[in-house]
């Protein structure tokens, strides 16, 4: 049991015609849903905010979405509304294998801090628990796919990276938002941090 394939935000919010659609989103689902089987664990991450977390820009007065605002943790993108918990957007594809998954890690449900990566929350320290599952599980490789790209899949083979796992990104079946050339830069910073993109 050495080698996890983690699939990131694959939501109905991130696919086309979800709140925070990501161009071309759903079509990870078929080749995630064939890398399954190739791996000795799949893990599901899941974006799961309350209503009015303070990552939307609806939550501040006179803030658009993608606004940045400057919060405890750091500076901050602000996002439309998505992937409230128990809401349909916030479900999974209908077509991914969900039963596939050893493990689901639900994110972002702190209302005043973001969470991007699937090891911490956005302030860098607050774990998730995925590194723990990994370690006593023993696996020591990662495989990241999902969405998107340029923020969650790019934060979680970061930190996944910093933690002193072997991590891979399989880019085909990632799709990115890319915001002001934020799929470049996380491309850039993955490399540098010895992340191999395939």
């Amino acid at each position: 049991m050495t080698h996890a394939l983690i699939v990131i935000d694959v939501q109905n919010d991130f696919c086309p015609g979800g709140a925070l659609a990501v161009p071309d989103g759903d079509a990870v689902v078929a080749p995630i849903n064939a890398m399954m089987g190739d791996f000795d664990v799949v893990i599901l991450t899941q974006d799961w905010h309350p209503r009015g977390h303070s990552s939307f820009a609806s939550a501040h007065a006179g803030k658009a979405p993608y606004d940045m605002l400057e919060m405890p943790y750091g500076p901050q993108v602000l996002w439309p509304d998505h992937c409230v918990r128990g809401t349909g957007g916030a479900a999974f594809h209908a077509r991914l294998d969900t039963d596939a998954a050893d493990l689901v890690i639900r994110k972002g449900f702190n209302r005043h801090i973001d969470s991007y990566s699937a090891f911490f929350e956005n302030d860098r320290t607050t774990p998730t628990g995925l590194e723990g599952y990994l370690r006593t599980r023993g696996i020591a490789r990662l495989t990241l796919a999902g969405l998107a790209t340029d923020f969650c899949v790019n934060y979680s083979a970061l930190d996944g990276a910093r933690l002193g796992f072997d991590v891979r990104v399989q880019m085909d079946a990632c799709r990115a938002i890319d915001l002001d050339g934020s799929l470049a830069a996380a491309v850039g910073a993955m490399r540098d941090a010895g992340v191999r993109l395939s």
